[in-house]
């Protein structure tokens, strides 16, 4: 299996607006079975370079949501994956390049759906990152310069990738006030070869 290269490549509004269109799919078919979709990581933050995958944070109130919320994810063309180690957090994979289904045969941007517990620091960890970047244009250019030179440097090691942004990550999370039980575990969780 031929492994792609990581690409950083620069902001562009289409990552918002990709967002939108499916944010209002999320809308129309969980009303009343989630309470909020946030659009996070790199992608929703405007002017920070960023691999082209949209990170998307269904939320719910209580574990007891998440059953009729994975029902209609799996009708719209989504796999339940669990929470692949992160507590709060349910990852949800695609089956198809035109997941979720609008019956319009949409081909969609690759993304990654989450269904996070309101208050979980999975959560916590996403806006609070996403809202500092947006507030600190300096901080995000230096992130963005960060992942196009991690990309060069590992363009076929995500792992490696993914740890070398863990530093400049908790740094920022820790400014935020993130606990900082909750910055080693990130820490940990991000080391390479783990």
């Amino acid at each position: 299996m031929e492994m792609n290269a990581i690409k950083v490549l620069p902001y562009t509004e289409e990552w918002a607006s990709t967002f939108r269109q499916l944010a209002a799919i999320y809308q129309q078919h969980l009303e009343g079975l989630i309470t909020g979709i946030e659009h996070v990581g790199s992608t929703s933050v405007p002017g920070l370079a960023a691999k082209p995958i949209i990170d998307i944070d269904l939320l719910i109130k209580e574990p007891s949501q998440l059953p009729p919320v994975v029902a209609v994810l799996e009708k719209l063309g989504y796999t339940w994956r669990g929470d692949l180690g992160i507590p709060g957090r349910d990852a949800f994979g695609r089956n198809a390049d035109t997941t979720p289904d609008d019956s319009k045969e949409t081909v969609w941007m690759t993304h990654n759906l989450y269904v996070c517990q309101e208050g979980c620091i999975s959560l916590k960890n996403h806006l609070q990152l996403r809202d500092f970047l947006r507030q600190h244009p300096e901080a995000a250019q230096q992130y963005g310069a960060l992942k196009q030179e991690l990309a060069v440097k590992y363009p076929y090691d995500i792992d490696q990738y993914i740890e070398g942004k863990t530093a400049f990550i908790t740094g920022i999370l820790a400014q935020t006030g993130l606990q900082e039980d909750a910055l080693q575990d990130i820490t940990a969780r991000n080391k390479a070869g783990k």
